[in-house]
This record gives C-alpha cells, sequence and structure tokens, in this order.
C-alpha cells in the first residue's frame, strides 16, 4: 500500500515486522514473514535509503563489516524510524515531486500549444485543408469503416457523452476488432462517467483485450476520430449526432488536433486506475474537479450532466455534495470558497 512512496510489498512487510516487534534480528523477521535473511537485509538497505530506519545496533544482523558472506552490509540490527517521522517526510517528498511534474507537464502544454499553432500555420500556407460533409450517422459510420480499412499505423478517439449506447457499441466493436487484430495502434478517451455503466466498461476492456488503450478523463472538448494523423473525423453538431459530421484533411488543422489529444492523454486516467485513494478524503477527486469548475463558471445541472456525460440527478447530487463540503449557500460562494481552499486556480 506504500509503493507511491517507494516501498514495495516486501520492504513495507519488513518495516511492519520492526515496527510490531523492535527487537527481532533479520533472522526472527525472517522466519515472521517466510522470508530469507538476505531478503531482509535487502530491506533493511532500502528502508536505509529512505530513511525510515537509523543507525544499527550491535546485535542481530551480520557478523562483521561486511556480514556473514562479506556482502558489504552494514553488521547489526537498524532501528525503526517511527512512522509519523519517517512517511510524513516521504509523503511531503512525494508531493513535491508530484507537484514538480505538473508544472513540467503545465510548461509542456504551453510549449506544445504554441509550437502546434506555429506549425499549422506554416502548413496552412503550403497544404491544402479539404473538408467533406457527411449528412448523417449513416454516412459517417460508412466513411469510419473506409478510413478503416484504410489505416496503417495508428487510431485516436474522444468519445464523449458518458455510457455508450448499445447501437454505438454494436457498430464500433467490427471496426475495432478489424484494427486491433491488424497491429493499428488504437487509443480511446472515454467520460469518468462510462466507469459506472457496466455495459460501457465491458465494451472498453474488450478493446484492451484486444490491444487497445483506453483512458477516461472527467470531460472531453468534443467527439473526435483521428484516423493516421491525415484524417479527423468530427461531428457537425456536438449535442446532435444526426446532424451528421466533417472529415478534415490538411497538415495544419491534424497537428492542432493531434496536439490536443496528445495532452488531454497526459492527463486521462487508465481504465484499471483506482478512482481515488485512501488517503485523498480531503481532495478533490477528477470528477469532482471538473463539476466544480462548471458549477463555479455558472453552468446548471443541466449543462454540467451534458459537459460530463451523466444523467441530470447525478448531476445535481454532485453539485449539492460539494456545496456541502464547501458550506455554501450559493454557487458563487462556492466558488470563492473552492479558491480559498486550494480547489480552484484564483483567476478563474
Amino acid at each position: 500500500m506504500l509503493e507511491a512512496l517507494g516501498l514495495d510489498t516486501g520492504t513495507e512487510a519488513v518495516y511492519r515486522a520492526m515496527l510490531a516487534e523492535p527487537g527481532d534480528g533479520a533472522a526472527d523477521i525472517a522466519r515472521r514473514l517466510g522470508t530469507t535473511k538476505e531478503a531482509v537485509y535487502r530491506a533493511w538497505e532500502r528502508l536505509a535509503e529512505l530513511s525510515l530506519v537509523q543507525s544499527p545496533a550491535a546485535d542481530g544482523g551480520p557478523s562483521g563489516p561486511s556480514g556473514p558472506s562479506g556482502s558489504g552490509r552494514p553488521a547489526g540490527r537498524p532501528e525503526p524510524v517511527s512512522p509519523a517521522l519517517g512517511l510524513d517526510h516521504l509523503v511531503t517528498r512525494a508531493q513535491t515531486e508530484l507537484e514538480e511534474h505538473r508544472r513540467r507537464v503545465a510548461a509542456a502544454r504551453v510549449t506544445a500549444a504554441r509550437l502546434a499553432s506555429e506549425y499549422a500555420e506554416l502548413s496552412a500556407r503550403t497544404t491544402p485543408v479539404t473538408v467533406e460533409h457527411l449528412p448523417d450517422v449513416a454516412q459517417t459510420r460508412a466513411k469510419l469503416a473506409v478510413l478503416t480499412d484504410r489505416v496503417r499505423e495508428e487510431v485516436m478517439v474522444f468519445a464523449p457523452g458518458g455510457a455508450q449506447t448499445e447501437a454505438n457499441r454494436q457498430a464500433a466493436r467490427p471496426l475495432n476488432e478489424r484494427l486491433l487484430c491488424r497491429g493499428v495502434a488504437m487509443r480511446t478517451v472515454y467520460l469518468d462517467s462510462v466507469r459506472n455503466d457496466p455495459a460501457t466498461v465491458a465494451h472498453a476492456r474488450e478493446l484492451t483485450g484486444l490491444g487497445g488503450q483506453v483512458r477516461t478523463v472527467a470531460t472531453l472538448p468534443m467527439r473526435m476520430t483521428l484516423v493516421d494523423r491525415e484524417a479527423a473525423v468530427i461531428p457537425v453538431d456536438g449535442d446532435d449526432s444526426s446532424a451528421g459530421a466533417v472529415v478534415l484533411t490538411g497538415q495544419g488543422p491534424l497537428t492542432a488536433l493531434c496536439s490536443l489529444f496528445e495532452m488531454v492523454w497526459e492527463t486521462a486516467r487508465p481504465l484499471g486506475d483506482p478512482a481515488r485513494r485512501a488517503d485523498d478524503a480531503d481532495r478533490l477527486d477528477r470528477q469532482e474537479a471538473a463539476a466544480l469548475r462548471l458549477l463555479a463558471e455558472g453552468h446548471t445541472d443541466e449543462g454540467i450532466a451534458k459537459r460530463m456525460g451523466l444523467s441530470h440527478r447525478t448531476a445535481r447530487r454532485i453539485a449539492t455534495l460539494l456545496m456541502e463540503r464547501l458550506g455554501a449557500r450559493s454557487r458563487f460562494e462556492a466558488g470563492v470558497r473552492a479558491v480559498q481552499r486550494g480547489w480552484l486556480p484564483s483567476d478563474l
């Protein structure tokens, strides 16, 4: 359970054993855990690296400065550091590293967006952009089938709208199977809300079972299918699929759309990841954070539901719970309190 802090399962078990019986030596710990003394020594070394043990006492460990086999390990048994001190230090370090990673990702996004914009302007002057209109769902699906037959390397998909309908799943299944069986790389981003729909989750797991990659995010900007980074299929009306779609080609728009996909993919969560860790009780999960931002921007429950692929009742429940957690009587007050708590940026 402490892998995020640098402790593998075996090292954590040794640390727990030392805390439970501080007087035990390596042989005692190995016997209790059903492992070897060498494994205990390795765990001690890792614990020392993490500052979770103090300098060894003079008993219970390898004899002499290099141990019984000349392993180079220190003699004696180390003393465990209190979790209140040692683990707090590791948690603080992990949080610092996470913040630094977030800053690097944010800087990379800005650079990627600037580069994409510059490249799009350059390409637009030299590469013709074409737009093909597909007037209805049937022709859109037929065009996707044609593109699927021609794809050589990669397909990237934004699939908003929450739980996928049976008709959508049935239409997509044979296309996906053909792609993945040919060795084409396929990445799909759904909304986090699909995790609550068993049929959609089963469909997503079919994709991963065939070699596809599936992640989820709280909100998506549009429905989109990118084929070989050369063509993009985008609906004319994001709220009405019957209005048909357009197929865009040309380096300029495709470079920008591919950059958008990569930025969303970077922040998306793999389908198998847990929604929230036990020590995150006072933090927002991704769905709550997205709902809070929409709430503070003045969206109604119906608007939040549509943007996040949720039912109206679920969106209202999330909004109500957020306002209760913030002790707010209005949505404006909820936004102010969220900024004060650090849940929203101050420049929102």
